[in-house]
């Protein structure tokens, strides 16, 4: 078997609040409990386990590709929410997407403060 990623561990301050934003606003099945996870189900069998922290959170990135139609869906999503959004992952572009690599991509913030991204098109692909 080739080497796939299975899972990651998210942390957060709230892992119902993380978990709940991240399959709200990403349009994935409701979270399911595992030990101290909230597992949150991507397509791909890819699961981010939300774990509760206490302390501070070292803030992480996740970028997910999408195809153009969860794109509009996600990203309705975001501005439904009204959530700050930006081009680029230094957030120096904000209240626009991107175009690189001829897709689309737009970056925002989860509750914690994770810098999260969803692509049509991998970088240098």
């Amino acid at each position: 078997m080739p080497v796939q990623l299975n899972h990651t561990i998210v942390s957060a301050r709230s892992r119902t609040e993380t978990a709940e934003f991240l399959s709200d606003v990403l349009g994935l099945p409701e979270p399911t409990e595992f030990g101290p996870f909230l597992v949150v189900q991507c397509a791909n069998g890819v699961s981010l386990d939300v774990m509760e922290v206490d302390g501070p959170i070292q803030q992480q990135h996740y970028a997910f590709l999408v195809t153009e139609d969860e794109f509009d869906a996600i990203f309705g999503r975001i501005t439904e929410r009204r959530l700050d959004h930006w081009a680029d992952p230094h957030h120096s572009r904000p209240g626009t997407i991107n175009h690189n690599d001829g897709g689309r991509g737009v970056y925002w913030t989860d509750p914690n403060g994770h810098n999260l991204e969803i692509i049509t098109r991998p970088y240098g692909g």
